[in-house]
């Protein structure tokens, strides 16, 4: 079963990156449905949702269709992106890539950002997501992404919720973190 999944999405994922050049504004349109999760222009102001403002295309596209592979499991996500084709992924990526992502808001501990910023270190968290935090094609943006959804996800990764894939790097580097050390590296990543 493993290995069928990872065929369907290894070839979803050709069959978008290969495709003619995205729509932004059929995108746009698109990305209704998304707003109300994920907040108008992509900015998230929902409790555990992320921001998509800002994330490069082809990280979007790959979390679309790993959602509807069911290689990641949502129970939110899973109807919706079931109806989606590899070109609406495709302009799905190209809106929110082309979106001002969101700027942390003023630091209310700068304490607790220096502890997130030594864990951050520690943790060698810039040798996949880049010194500033905006990621890359395979890896999320989380510079100034929700606080709370930085939290979940780090205690996702650490109890195995979110794993396989790209996914097992982050559990190996969440498992040792502590509460205390993913509430700092959260608060910190979260006002950049």
């Amino acid at each position: 079963m493993r290995v069928a999944s990872f065929g369907v999405v290894a070839a979803a994922i050709l069959l978008i990156s290969s495709a003619q050049a995205a729509d932004v504004a059929a995108g746009k349109e698109k990305a209704e449905i998304c707003a109300g999760c994920h907040g108008d222009n992509g900015i998230s102001q929902t409790e555990n949702i992320p921001s998509l403002a800002g994330q490069l295309d082809q990280y979007i596209q790959w979390q679309l269709v790993f959602f509807r592979a069911g290689a990641r499991k949502n129970e939110q996500m899973q109807p919706i992106v079931e109806q989606l084709n590899n070109e609406d992924i495709r302009n799905l990526g190209a809106y929110f890539a082309s979106l001002t992502p969101f700027k942390g808001s003023k630091d209310d501990n700068p304490e607790l950002s220096e502890k997130g910023k030594q864990a951050a270190a520690g943790r060698r968290c810039a040798s996949c997501h880049t010194d500033t935090y905006v990621g890359t094609k395979a890896v999320a943006r989380i510079a100034g992404q929700r606080e709370e959804y930085l939290v979940k996800a780090l205690h996702d990764y650490k109890s195995g919720v979110r794993s396989g894939g790209a996914q097992a790097a982050m559990a190996d580097v969440a498992y040792p973190l502590s509460d205390e050390e993913i509430t700092a590296l959260a608060h910190y990543l979260a006002h950049l």
